[in-house]
């Protein structure tokens, strides 16, 4: 937080991200390409994760369940978290480096419109 950060994200020893403090890493490639670390024992699952996973694959969107390290974040168009209580939210940097354009990018802006409405219909 002396630094300007919301949130942090755990790697392992080979800089592979893993997941935030409370919520789960994700980055955006080649214009629609969504990637984010595969469930296993070095992350938590995360109903958001899960939810926007459904939603993803509901949409045909391009879903990749992999690992991905710091440099390939930091080479990513977007990058944002989901997590209950941010639900999706956009990562502007990493270690000081700025991911993509000023706030969150189209990709992230229309999941998070996307997931509203989803959730907004569940209710009705």
């Amino acid at each position: 937080r002396a630094e300007g950060a919301d949130e942090i994200w755990f790697t392992d020893r080979d800089d592979i991200v893993l997941e935030g403090g409370s919520s789960n890493a994700w980055i955006v490639k080649n214009g629609n390409q969504l990637q984010t670390h595969p469930v296993n024992s070095a992350i938590l699952c995360g109903v958001t994760r899960l939810t926007l996973i459904d939603i993803l694959r509901k949409y045909s969107m391009k879903l990749i369940e992999r690992a991905f390290s710091v440099s390939e974040a930091l080479q990513a168009e977007e990058a944002f978290i989901t997590s209950a209580t941010s639900v999706i939210m956009p990562v502007v940097s990493i270690n000081g480096q700025r991911i993509g354009g000023e706030g969150a990018g189209p990709v992230t802006k229309m999941l998070r419109e996307v997931f509203y409405s989803v959730a907004e219909m569940d209710l009705l």
